[in-house]
Formats: structure tokens, C-alpha cells, sequence
């Protein structure tokens, strides 16, 4: 099966970048296994939109179950170069997520995505935020400081989005220690936001990869204490993709070509019981999809979110919204609205 892809020269060029950044990030993780892990690599995994006619994808997983409880490394462009009445030409995106097997190193989520209009208009989504399950001062203040050296004058822009769009009310705290976000970022000049988010990308990995091998060096006493924060913190990191996340919730509203892929972010396992602890917290009718997810989960306490709970999921998402379509305006807060269902409509 062939993918067929966009050829107007922005999704071209957007395209060319997302895989680009793909194999730079997937060789730099690839060389920590080597180096703290089983030396097993990421694994390419396919699929196809529309079986290729309107594009699809690679993801790359992690194989490697010593020194990564789940990693994913997302490249997709979903167009409509046949279908001349659709507004959108292509949506381009790299989507990466890195949790570390080791509790004292960050998770890490980056997005740098293009949407490509027919009628020639576009922009640019990007955003990155460090994820730690148990936090140290140190990794986030490198964090923070990569991404203003990056984005000098995007920062306080960005840093503010991201804190008002990582923010959980329901449990009244962020999911992560640090957040950039900028949406519908569009300077009028393709070539140097092509440029910018090409930078950002590729200090944001380093800064990350930097991180990452010091705490891994470094931190090497684990206790089964550290592993019940591991566990409690992703959990909440799963609470909010699933209840918060409107790119991950678009992304099953538009199609379900590629629901292992759109849920590739969450942990290998979440707490059933905390979860349930939480349903008192959330309104009407998230209070329901709370009751979807828990309900879409195995039995027991600790529970393993495999490929099957994943689709599972992902299908309680799917029907909560087509019956509560208003319930998105409950989601994660952004500054700019982006029509990202309507775009492919």
C-alpha cells in the first residue's frame, strides 16, 4: 500500500521537516538505549489514510522496555489535494512523547505541526513541555532555559499559553513543570517560521536528550516509593489526555484510521482506584467520560493500558463527544482558537 501526499511546496517543505526531526529524535533515543537501556531500537509502525489516498504515516515505537516505559515518535500528513472542496490542503504534524522507565527522568511531549490551506493561508502549531514524575528544580529550570534561548521573543507568549493550557482544574495543578504553546503561530513568512519551528524542534530534543542522560546517570537509586509517584503521576498524565486534550480528542473525531498512533502518549499503566477518586471532582458531563474511561480500563488496581485498552478508549472518547459536542468547550483552555475538526470537514 502507497501513501499519497501533498504536493503544494508549504506541505511539501512541512513534511519534509516533521520526517527530518523524526529520524533525528528517533536516532538520539535510539543512542540512550545503547548507551543505559537493551540497545533495542524504535520501531516503525505504519498507516494509511484512507488506504494512502489521503496520506497517513510512521510512528516509531519504543522496543526498548528497559530504559523506556513508552515512547512514540509520531510523522503524519492528513490531505485533501483531490477533493477541491475541502478548505484544508494538508495537515502536517510530528507528535513525540518520552517516558522514561526510570522515575527520576522527565517525560518530555513536543508538537511542531503545519496546516496548509487551499487558498494558500497556513500555520504553524508548536508546543513542548517537560512531564516529570517526580520533579527536581535543576531539569526544569534547563527546560525553561532552552526554550527562551530558542524562542526569545516567543517566550512569554508561549510560556503563557502553555501553563493555561497544561492546567487541570479538576485536580487544581498543571501536568507538567514547564510549557510552551503557541498556536496558529503565522509571522506572514513562511521560510522564516519554517526556520523557527525547524530550531525550536531541534534545541527543544537536545535540551531534552541533555536532561535526560544526566538524570539517568545520576539517579539510580529507585525506591518502590519513587515507583507509586511514577505510577500516581502517570496517571494523571493519562487523566489529562483523555478528559483535557484537544488534539488528542480531535484527532479521534476526525478519523479512526489511527487510533494506537493518537493514543501513543499515554503511559504502560495508570491506577483504576485513583481515578475513581477523582470522578467527585469533575462537572457534568465529564463526570460521564470519566465513567467511559475508568469503565473502558481492565479490572483490578493497577491496570496495563495495552493496544486493545487503547482502542478502547479511544472509541468511549469518540462517543462521549458525538453525544456531548458542547463538552468541548471544557477542554484544555488555548488562547487561539483552532478549527481543527472543521478544518478536514
Amino acid at each position: 500500500m502507497e501513501r499519497l501526499y501533498s504536493e503544494t511546496p508549504e506541505s511539501v517543505n512541512a513534511r519534509a521537516l516533521a520526517e527530518n526531526l523524526q529520524r533525528y529524535f528517533v536516532t538520539r533515543l535510539d543512542a540512550l538505549s545503547q548507551i543505559f537501556g537493551s540497545d533495542t531500537p524504535f520501531e516503525a509502525v505504519e498507516w494509511f489514510r484512507d488506504e494512502g489516498r489521503h496520506g497517513g504515516g510512521v510512528r516509531y515505537e519504543a522496543r526498548d522496555d528497559t530504559l523506556y516505559n513508552r515512547a512514540s515518535v509520531n510523522v503524519s500528513q492528513v490531505h485533501y489535494s483531490d477533493l477541491p472542496d475541502k478548505k484544508l490542503d494538508a495537515a502536517t504534524a510530528i507528535s513525540a512523547i518520552v517516558h522514561p522507565a526510570n522515575p527520576h527522568a522527565p517525560s518530555m511531549h513536543m508538537h511542531v505541526s503545519r496546516t496548509q490551506m487551499r487558498d494558500g493561508g497556513g500555520y504553524w502549531r508548536i508546543m513542548a513541555d517537560l512531564n516529570p514524575s517526580l520533579p527536581y528544580g535543576e531539569d526544569q529550570q534547563r527546560f525553561i532555559d532552552a526554550l527562551a534561548f530558542v524562542a526569545p521573543h516567543q517566550f512569554d507568549e508561549g510560556a503563557e499559553a502553555g501553563d493555561r493550557y497544561f492546567y487541570i482544574p479538576a485536580l487544581e495543578r498543571h501536568r507538567g513543570v514547564a510549557h510552551f504553546y503557541l498556536e496558529r503561530y503565522d509571522t506572514g513568512d513562511f521560510d522564516e517560521d519554517y526556520a523557527f519551528a525547524k530550531r525550536f524542534a531541534e534545541h527543544v530534543i537536545e535540551a531534552y536528550i541533555s536532561i535526560v542522560s544526566d538524570a539517568l546517570m545520576r539517579r539510580t537509586e529507585i525506591s518502590d516509593e519513587d515507583r507509586v509517584f511514577q505510577l500516581g503521576y502517570h496517571t494523571l498524565y493519562l487523566f489529562q489526555v483523555l478528559t483535557l486534550d484537544r488534539g488528542t480528542t480531535a484527532g479521534l473525531l476526525i478519523h479512526d484510521e489511527n487510533d494506537l498512533g493518537i493514543m501513543g502518549s499515554l503511559p504502560s499503566h495508570a491506577d483504576r482506584t485513583l481515578l475513581e477518586s477523582w470522578m467527585e471532582r469533575m462537572v457534568p458531563p465529564q463526570d460521564a467520560l470519566l465513567r467511559a474511561i475508568i469503565d473502558a480500563l481492565p479490572d483490578g488496581e493497577v491496570v496495563e493500558v495495552d493496544a486493545e485498552t487503547k482502542l478502547r478508549l479511544a472509541e468511549a472518547l469518540r462517543r462521549h463527544y458525538k453525544a456531548h459536542p458542547d463538552a468541548l468547550n471544557l477542554q484544555a483552555k488555548s488562547p487561539v482558537a483552532a478549527p481543527t475538526v472543521e478544518n478536514h470537514r
